[in-house]
């Protein structure tokens, strides 16, 4: 009887070690199936391109109904400027979201981009991106194996510096700016007499601090959010570039995908999309004003006469690129 019982004993336990590890073994499964993607990006959380990134994060993972978990490194954590770009087509991470400057050695036509007072209003941006300048630069950046998942906003770049107040083109001849990569950014101050110096973007606070370099280009949200206004004290208001961002995955990544997913993440990518130009707008805003009550850094507002006359003076440089004559119509006549 003993004997009998201790071996009902042995063959419950069994049971619930077999019930126990056959549990586990599908737990683990599940994990091990769950799509995990890196998403490398320079910006501050406080951003809107780091707000953007936290909501695709939740969007993707909502729609996928958990099968995709999204981790999202900011701040450079993982990835400097362009070393993102080489680590997204190696597969160290799945999506990136660098500015379209950053995008120029890849895809030359990018640098249109760059040009100064190109387009005259944000709807006027979204209008060139949504239509034939998206379409075009989509099927460039498939060329070179990456699939454009869309267009995040940046906003308009304003002129920062820790030398002097900027009113007339003049009084940027001899001031060493910080420029992305970009041969037409490059252009744009060599045409006034500045010194464009390219850096990446995390060295630019240092390099403001130390004075290596002299002021620095960029929309009012990174001037905070960065602390560039501690280590500018002028900073005119030009609205003479737009800082675009590119939501971009590998092909090769996109391609592993099945259609469904692939489906789940352009739906995020759209939502993302209407939420973050909404927000690039008020938070821009929003730190405009902050840099004001920090007391901080002079704002110069030129006036609507001073406006067009550096707009005429920058959109001399159009004429040095008449192989992008198309594109640069079709971007002032949106």
């Amino acid at each position: 009887m003993l004997d009998f019982q201790r071996g009902r004993f042995l063959l419950g336990t069994v049971a619930v070690i077999a019930v126990c590890f056959f549990a586990s073994c599908s737990s683990g499964s599940k994990e091990q199936d769950k799509i995990k993607i890196k998403f490398s990006h320079v910006a501050a959380v406080d951003t809107p391109k780091g707000k953007a990134a936290q909501f695709f994060k939740e969007e993707l993972e909502k729609l996928s109904k958990g099968q995709i978990e999204v981790l999202v490194y900011p701040n450079s954590q993982l990835f400097r400027d362009n070393d993102a770009i080489t680590a997204l087509l190696m597969g160290s991470v799945q999506i990136i979201s660098p500015s379209t400057s950053k995008m120029t050695t890849m895809v030359p036509e990018f640098q249109v981009v760059d040009l100064p007072y190109l387009f005259p209003s944000i709807d006027n941006v979204h209008k060139s991106f949504d239509g034939m300048l998206g379409t075009l630069f989509g099927a460039l950046l498939e060329q070179k194996n990456f699939k454009l998942l869309a267009y995040w906003d940046g906003g308009y770049k304003q002129l920062g510096n820790s030398r002097r107040v900027i009113r007339k083109l003049s009084d940027i001849k001899g001031l060493k700016f910080r420029i992305m990569s970009s041969k037409v950014l490059e252009a744009q101050f060599r045409h006034v007499g500045g010194n464009p110096q390219v850096l990446p973007f995390s060295e630019v606070y240092t390099a403001l601090e130390q004075g290596v370099i002299d002021g620095q280009e960029n929309t009012w949200f990174n001037s905070y959010s960065q602390k560039f206004f501690e280590v500018q004290k002028y900073i005119t208001e030009t609205n003479h570039g737009y800082l675009g961002y590119l939501l971009l995955t590998s092909q090769k990544f996109w391609d592993s995908l099945p259609p469904d997913l692939q489906a789940v993440l352009s739906e995020a990518a759209e939502k993302t999309t209407e939420y973050e130009r909404k927000l690039a707008v008020e938070i821009d805003t929003r730190d405009r004003q902050r840099i004001i009550d920090s007391g901080k850094t002079e704002i110069t507002v030129l006036t609507a006469e001073e406006r067009d006359i550096w707009m005429k003076t920058f959109r001399e440089i159009y004429g040095d690129y008449p192989q992008w004559k198309e594109l640069i119509d079709a971007a002032l006549n949106h």
